[in-house]
Order: structure tokens, then C-alpha cells, then sequence
């Protein structure tokens, strides 16, 4: 038997439940770097996934409370692509990102692990990233812990507010 020791888990499994929408309450929160929030916009946020793909995971998320792409005025998805493009950049820059997973998981049947409330995940890539710990060891490894990684992405995203927030 193999066994993959991640003690920092345990607060995940010790934690209560959280009442309310996850992102809605994210969207309020006083506390940035616990909430894993990057950047407060005017119609969206910028967050951390706090169980990414890969390291530098990042979700845009509207704060309007919505499944559907349909209840999201222009401006709103305008920003959206627009933060989008502004965390690309920042994740080429900061974590030499070679390539990018972007979208949305709409509904159940689309894979959406948070069906209602609309959100947009980023995924960095890397030539090779897909190794052999996935395919033969069902393992990832993720080189960096979430904190590290806002602690790092958060000054490039404070460089943006005055571009969108003026």
C-alpha cells in the first residue's frame, strides 16, 4: 500500500460546513488572504481555487448570485474577459505559464462543483506538466503551497485596481 501524507488536510476535513454560497460569502469577506481572494472588481472577483488543478488554479467570479451566463449584464461579462486576459498575463509573468485551461462547468451535467453561482476557472499549463504521478500514481503534486501562491500573485493583481477600479 502506498501511502501520500498531506497533514495540512486536516483542517479541511475538521472544518464545519459553510452556511450560504461559498463564493457569495468570499465576495464579502474583510480578509483577503484567507478568503484566497486576488482582486475585487466591480462586477467580479478574482479568487484562488482552494483545490486546484494545478498551482496558480485561479477562478473569476461574478458577484451577482447566478447559474445562468444569461443574468450577467455586458459590463459584467465584459470584465470578466477582461480580468480574464489581465490573469493570464500575471500568471505567464509570475509562474512562467505556458499555456492556459479557461472556462466554465455550467450545471451538474456539465461538472460544476459549485452549480449556482457562475464562476470561470483558469488553469495554468506547462509543457510536460503532465506527468507520470498522475497517470501511474493518481497522485498530483502540487509544488507550492496556497498561501505561498497569493502571497506571490496578490502584488501583480494590486497593479490592475487602478485600471479597473478608477
Amino acid at each position: 500500500m502506498n501511502r501520500l501524507w498531506a497533514p495540512w488536510r486536516i483542517e479541511y476535513i475538521r472544518a464545519e460546513n459553510e452556511d450560504g454560497c461559498v463564493f457569495c460569502n468570499k465576495s464579502i469577506s474583510k480578509d483577503d488572504q484567507d478568503s484566497l481572494v486576488l482582486y475585487r472588481g466591480k462586477e467580479a472577483f478574482i479568487l484562488m481555487n482552494l483545490y486546484p488543478y494545478s498551482n496558480g488554479h485561479i477562478m473569476i467570479c461574478p458577484y451577482a448570485h447566478s447559474s445562468d451566463t444569461n443574468d450577467l449584464s455586458a459590463v459584467c461579462n465584459e470584465e470578466i474577459m477582461r480580468l480574464a486576459n489581465e490573469s493570464m498575463n500575471i500568471l505567464r509573468k509570475k509562474m512562467n505559464a505556458e499555456g492556459f485551461n479557461f472556462g466554465a462547468n455550467l450545471g451538474k451535467a456539465g461538472g460544476a462543483g459549485i452549480e449556482d453561482h457562475l464562476h470561470y476557472h483558469i488553469v495554468p499549463r506547462w509543457n510536460g506538466d503532465t506527468n507520470f504521478m498522475p497517470v501511474v500514481g493518481t497522485t498530483k503534486v502540487m509544488v507550492e503551497g496556497l498561501n505561498e501562491t497569493w502571497i506571490s500573485l496578490r502584488s501583480e493583481f494590486d497593479k490592475i485596481k487602478d485600471i479597473y477600479n478608477d
